[in-house]
């Protein structure tokens, strides 16, 4: 199941196959990456391993993780980046990068993470369930 990024590939996204607003995310990215440039990789699936990349699964499910064809980890909004860099949305990126508006990316997506297992509706009486 784990694939890795290689020099054909731009990018690998780490992401939670179920939550429903990720996959709706995950989709779209798919159809976009008509090149292939993005491994689509879900921490959810039962094969896969979280020592292969060396990040525990906790860590991998509090905030969206990314990997360069040359191992290097990326996290939070620069996931993101690349993922919309790699299917062309390269100008969109370079504006998030703005003084001001790269601290307002950054700001949203940790309140997103934060609460995305309760906005996702995977939280009951307090208690998330994520495995």
């Amino acid at each position: 199941m784990t694939s890795y990024a290689t020099p054909e590939h731009e990018f690998e996204v780490f992401y939670d196959g179920a939550c429903p607003l990720c996959m709706r995310e995950i989709r779209m990215l798919r159809r976009l990456d008509r090149q292939g440039r993005i491994v689509f990789t879900d921490i959810t699936d039962p094969s896969f391993d979280e020592r292969a990349i060396g990040v525990d699964w906790q860590t991998l499910m509090a905030r969206i993780h990314g990997r360069l064809p040359d191992g290097t980890l990326v996290e939070g909004v620069e996931v993101f980046r690349r993922l919309y860099a790699a299917v062309g949305f390269r100008r969109l990126v370079a504006i998030t990068r703005w003084p001001g508006l790269r601290q307002l990316c950054e700001l949203g997506y940790h309140l997103f993470a934060k609460n995305r297992l309760r906005l996702t509706g995977r939280c009951v009486d307090d208690r998330c369930v994520t495995r």
